[in-house]
Order: structure tokens, then sequence, then C-alpha cells
């Protein structure tokens, strides 16, 4: 099985067993710990990570025990979450499976990203290929579900897809590996189980080589999907625009395209819009602006002659202080740095990123929050006073995006600057000016 995983990661995985750096998912079941043995033997450089969804109460506390002690026999670095599952699964209407999901392929990400690991390494088989495949199928999908599980998907590869679940069972009796049992895993509750349980024996009996099959099926699928990737990827590019605060696409041509809603959902997929939801935004597309549309992860509004995609975000911001003379602040994702300058001879930025505001004007600490309504303040440039709600529209501001504008405030509650649009009236740099304090939106 060594070499067979061998050549499955040197021809589909595209990373390098000698060099990179390998994030291994490691439940504590029999599958992951297979990956991992098979991994060390390969010569990976390993490091593990554990999710604990706070679900199963003890038997989870002790599969994140077991995982820890495995990563201390392989000598790999150890990474755990411990996820409050349910409360996440019931503030965002969701299932408990998918914020599982969702949970651990977030921090899955982020764990190689601040740590320098070149992939995330997680246990699928041909079993889970083949299996995925079929319950896609069953809730309607495209072409995207019918190829059922990728070698490799962004940073996540799955080393063991050439692999039978057989195959990992003789292999766990050969090298005499030891693992723990998900009973939830056996549970009628999930899909895939009755699946796996009620519904695959019977294909089996019809094709005893059903999960062959499936993959060969899966390759032809592929194929197909690639020549509508190329057709997609044309109308991408002159439909999309990808900004730092949001997605853009621009009406025209995806009315113009065949099929146009067979291509805003290949378009929409990594933002998780589902087919009957992609039908209702393309109806829409003669719809006054305003109209908008959520997926577990993403909101889409209609906006004029366009469609405008923005992340969900899955917590309320709360409010951030920056200090006098404090350099950086970071809050939930948005970072800015503060400078400080002598106002004589300072040349005022023409960035929107960045604000000038005058030092001895401001009150300390200065705060970064959402804006409310009833906010207002008076823009660079004008004498009276604005609501930010009208300065918005001005300002053409798509409605999810309204959601993302942050001000900053003085001691006092009055706003200096509305982040990344325009300072206030009473803080702007004057001849006068003595000192002078720079914030830049990073």
């Amino acid at each position: 099985m060594l070499d067979q995983v061998r050549q499955f990661i040197t021809e589909n995985t595209l990373f390098n067993l000698e060099t990179d750096l390998v994030l291994v998912a490691v439940s504590g079941g029999l599958d992951s710990v297979v990956l991992l043995d098979v991994l060390h033997r390969l010569g990976a450089k390993l490091a593990v990570a554990h999710c604990h969804f706070g679900l199963r109460g003890e038997e989870a506390d002790a599969d994140e025990q077991f995982v820890r002690k495995l990563a201390k026999q392989y000598e790999a670095p150890y990474h755990a979450e411990f996820f409050q599952t349910q409360a996440f699964a019931e503030r965002e209407g969701i299932s408990t499976q998918m914020a599982a999901r969702l949970l651990r392929y977030r921090w899955f990400e982020q764990v190689r990203a601040d740590n320098g690991y070149a992939v995330i390494a997680t246990a699928h088989h041909r079993r889970d290929a083949a299996e995925t495949m079929l319950l896609n199928l069953t809730h309607g999908t495209g072409l995207a579900g019918l190829h059922g599980i990728r070698a490799r998907h962004g940073h996540v590869v799955r080393p063991l897809l050439a692999c039978a679940k057989d195959d990992l069972y003789d292999y766990v009796v050969e090298n005499r590996l030891i693992w723990r049992e998900d009973a939830s895993n056996d549970s009628p509750v999930y899909q895939r189980n009755r699946l796996r349980q009620q519904v695959l024996p019977v294909l089996r009996e019809i094709n005893p080589n059903l999960d062959n099959t499936l993959a060969a099926t899966a390759e032809r699928v592929g194929g197909a999907e690639e020549i509508v990737r190329r057709y997609v990827a044309t109308v991408a590019s002159q439909a999309r625009r990808d900004e730092a605060e949001a997605t853009y696409f621009d009406l025209f041509p995806l009315a113009q395209a065949a099929a146009p809603a067979v291509v805003l959902h290949e378009l929409l997929r990594d933002f998780g819009f589902a087919w009957p939801v992609v039908k209702e935004i393309v109806a829409a597309f003669d719809a006054p602006a305003g109209k908008q549309f959520d997926s577990p992860t993403h909101r889409l509004v209609k906006d004029r002659g366009q469609l405008v995609v923005t992340p969900r975000r899955l917590a309320q911001y709360g409010t951030f202080q920056l200090a006098e003379g404090q350099e950086d602040l970071l809050a939930e994702g948005l970072r800015l740095r503060a400078t400080y300058h002598a106002g004589e001879g300072y040349a005022i930025p023409r960035s929107r990123s960045t604000a000038a505001l005058d030092v001895d004007k401001l009150k300390f600490p200065l705060t970064l929050r959402r804006w409310r309504e009833g906010d207002w303040f008076m823009p660079l440039g004008m004498k009276g006073k604005k609501h930010l709600s009208d300065f918005l529209i001005d300002q053409k501001v798509p409605l999810n995006l309204k959601d993302e504008v942050r001000v900053l405030t003085s001691a006092d509650g009055k706003i200096c600057w509305v982040v990344g649009f325009r300072v206030d009236e009473r803080f702007k740099v004057e001849d006068t000016t003595a000192r002078v304090v720079t914030v830049q939106r990073l």
C-alpha cells in the first residue's frame, strides 16, 4: 500500500513528500491513524491537527487524549481546537454536521497558514468518494458533485483516495496499529451512515465492483467538467471582479451566457450557493436593486447592474480601542496602523485607505466599531453634518457591504474617520496642525 500511496501522491496531489510540511487531520479513527502512519513511513514531515467538537462528552475527551499521545509517538507538532459546535450551528441556522465541517476546515487552514505547512492531509479513501458521489446525486448536484472527492482542492490533499477500505483494514492488522471507534459512525441519524448500512450493500449486490465503477464514472465526469470550466472561465473573465471587500459579477455577460443558471452556479460554487438559490438569483436579474440571497457562508446582493458577494460575518463586531502612541490594532480581520508625524511640512496622503488626523483635536483612546443607524459625521470638505446612512447611499455602497463599514471615533464619541471612505472635517489636518497621526487600513 505504501507504494500505491506514494505513486498517487506524486501523480495527483502535487506535494513533495521529501520537503513539504504536512498538517495531518487526525480524529483518532482507523482511517486517519492509517494516514498518519503511512505518511510517516513515506518520510513526510508531519504535524497533527485534532478537532474536538464538544458533541460526545467523555468519549470525545478520550479521542483528544489518544491523538495527543499519537502525535508525541510520531514526534509531530500537535494542534488541537475545542469547538462549541452546537451553539455555532444554532446561531448560524445550520446542521451540526455542516457546522463541524465549516469550523474544522477554517481552523485547518488557519493552522496551516500560521505555521507554514504546505498542505492539509485528510484520510478520505475510495469508498468515501463513492459515498459522497451518491449522496450528492441523492440531494441533487452539478458536475462538481458527480466527480466525488478531489485528490487535491486548494491546500487540502487526500493521499488515500486510491485505497479501498479493505486496504486500510489490512494495513492496521499488518502493522498492529491501534485506533478509536466513534460510535456515531454507526448511528442511523446521519445520512451517510444510512447510505453505508442500508443502500450500498444492495448496490454492491448488483455491482460488486461498485466503488471502481463510480471512480471511473467520476473520471469521465471530471473530463466533462473541464470543458465546462473553460467556458465558465471565459465568462468569468468578462463578468467577475475581485476586490478586497467583495466579489462583483457584471450582470450583462451572465445574462448573455449559454445556460446562465448553470454558469452562475459554477461561478458561485466556492461561495456555497445551492442550485435552487442560484435559479432565484437568475430570476432576479431584472428585479430592483437590493434583493439579497444567503448561503451558509456568504451573502449576495443584486445591486444595479451587478451582483455583490461578501462573506457572512459569523460573529458580531465588538469595539476595539487604539491608545495614543499605540501603533497597531487588529480587530476581527481588520488591521489598522497608526503613525505619528510632525505637522510642519506634512503631505496629506490621498488614499482612501489612510486617514490623516490632527492629534490635538482627538481625545484618546480612539474606538473602532461598526456604524449604527443614527450615526452622523461632517464629511471632509462639507460644513454641515450628514447621516452616515445617507452618506453610504451617496457612495453607492451595496447593502451587504454596508454591514462591513466601521468607524473610528474619538473618546468623546465623535466620528473622526469612516474607515476606507472619508475623514471628518472636525479632525482634518490644517496649516496650524502641530502633530499628525495617520491611520492606515492594511
